[in-house]
């Protein structure tokens, strides 16, 4: 480990398996849920924002501007099954499925099983309270690549507290 990740504060994780950006550009678990932003199939110019909270997978989508999903009617729709699958790609189906509180029966869990034990519970389809915050983080996240490459601290990054100097 480099003097960079004992001193981090943060533990950076590497993606369990590397993934394509293209249908599903963010995903994360934050905030009590499995949240994200999902291309639409149709329409290149639109997204969704999906999400499933942990323990009761209420979920959610709708598009960057607050339109509800078509099929996000009484059970999860496509966008949040991509969602559940890209999150097992980027963290590992076992972090997914303990950070949701999804007991797999067989054991060994998979998106398949994630998505499929969730669904079983017949959860509820939640209000899109949280599709703004997660569309500007989203967004922010984007504006890191319009940065030419730097080794200089970013200030927005400052809030970070030091723990102690790096020799």
């Amino acid at each position: 480990m480099s003097d960079w990740e004992r001193s981090s504060t943060a533990r950076v994780t590497t993606p369990a398996r590397a993934r394509k950006l293209a249908k599903v550009p963010f995903v994360e678990l934050a905030d009590g849920r499995m949240q994200g932003v999902v291309s639409s199939g149709s329409d290149i110019g639109r997204v969704y924002v999906s999400s499933v909270a942990a323990g009761s997978y209420t979920f959610a989508c709708s598009t960057n501007n607050n339109r509800p999903c078509g099929g996000a009617r009484g059970s999860f729709c496509n966008h949040i099954r991509a969602l559940i699958n890209e999150a097992v790609l980027q963290y590992g189906a076992e972090r997914v499925a303990r950070y949701l509180r999804v007991e797999t029966a067989d054991g060994e869990p998979s998106a398949q099983t994630i998505a499929t034990d969730m669904s079983g519970t017949r959860p509820q389809q939640g209000d899109t309270k949280a599709a703004a915050p997660v569309f500007s983080r989203f967004l922010r996240h984007l504006a890191y690549l319009e940065l030419t490459p730097a080794t200089t601290p970013l200030p927005e990054m400052q809030w970070f507290p030091p723990t102690r100097a790096v020799a």
